[in-house]
């Protein structure tokens, strides 16, 4: 896992180091005062966003919090979990969609709440869900939220810099701001390069939260297996349900959206056709060298989530590892 805390490090270096050079450029070339403006507005779209996010969630996601009575063992489960992590008990809540998933939200840790949808219940076993939910409670461990949440300011502010000084950059043009338009080409270059480092991020967090799963105490083949199933569930729905769940995939397990064209690369992975990833099929993976085409490596990098034949090959390395 070191090598996973050096690149996040790195990352986020990188990230507030865009953000000083533009900082730099804006009031070299124009002075700070309109920077300052857009920063300022940036942090009360970003502090709105973080305050009113729980709620959007659950509208959404159509959560309803349930008692300790209605789901005795998912709440047994979660309970044992947070002892484990060593934060609160989280919130309890089932999402009323049919998309197998689940997820984890919440400003902090005292604030967390992890949810599972009505049809991870059904598809799931109990090794399984608990695997689920260890990669859940690891993401309010770790604080993934707000982490992702403080690193999505930056390329919002580039994007509102480019907006302004590209469209609206014309009067400072003609009254001598020759490099108005640079200004505003370099931010929006920077942008995308930055949005696509937050994706890179998400993707870092999404294997944390696995590592954090297996720590506390579930076997890689059972997530692996839970993954496999995620993805064939998923794979099912139809296309409508997957679109009504499309701007809150962030937060789940897994891309319901990539779900069909992950199916056929980790078919491969079920040896003896059992719909689960055994401990001997985990085993074999550890042999097997990964590659991937180049619209895979497209896909990946434009989403919030590893290839998932990626990321289960990481998971049979951890097995590989606690077996030794």
């Amino acid at each position: 896992m070191w090598w996973l805390k050096v690149r996040m490090y790195l990352l986020m270096a990188v990230m507030f180091a865009v953000i000083y050079a533009i900082i730099s450029m804006v009031s070299y070339s124009l002075g700070v005062s309109n920077f300052y403006f857009y920063l300022i507005l940036s942090f009360v779209i970003m502090f709105a966003q973080y305050m009113l996010g729980p709620k959007i969630v659950e509208w959404s996601m159509r959560v309803r919090y349930i008692k300790d009575s209605e789901y005795p063992e998912l709440h047994g489960m979660i309970r044992s979990l947070a002892e484990r992590a060593g934060i609160p008990v989280p919130r309890i809540g089932i999402a009323q969609i049919s998309i197998p998933n689940a997820f984890a939200f919440g400003r902090t840790r005292k604030d967390g709440r992890i949810c599972v949808t009505e049809g991870i219940l059904k598809l799931l076993d109990q090794e399984e869900l608990r695997a689920v939910l260890g990669h859940e409670m690891s993401h309010l461990k770790n604080r993934d939220v707000l982490t992702i949440t403080i690193l999505s300011v930056i390329p919002m502010i580039l994007y509102r810099i480019a907006w302004q000084f590209l469209f609206f950059g014309g009067r400072r043009q003609r009254s001598g701001g020759g490099n108005t338009a640079l200004v505003g080409l370099m931010a929006f270059v920077f942008y995308f390069l930055t949005n696509l480092l937050v994706l890179y991020a998400s993707r870092i967090r999404e294997y944390f939260a696995d590592k954090g799963s297996i720590d506390l105490g579930n076997k890689p083949s059972r997530l692996a297996s839970a993954l496999y199933k995620l993805v064939y569930g998923s794979a099912r729905m139809n296309k409508e349900a997957i679109k009504d769940a499309e701007g809150l995939k962030a937060f789940f397990v897994n891309d319901p959206s990539r779900a069909a064209s992950e199916f056929n690369d980790l078919r491969q992975l079920d040896l003896d056709r059992s719909g689960t990833i055994s401990d001997y099929e985990l085993k074999v993976l550890q042999d097997k060298k990964v590659s991937l085409n180049f619209g895979n490596r497209l896909m990946e990098l434009l989403s919030t989530h590893p290839n998932m034949l990626k990321r289960i090959k990481r998971l049979s390395e951890w097995e590989a590892k606690q077996i030794n």
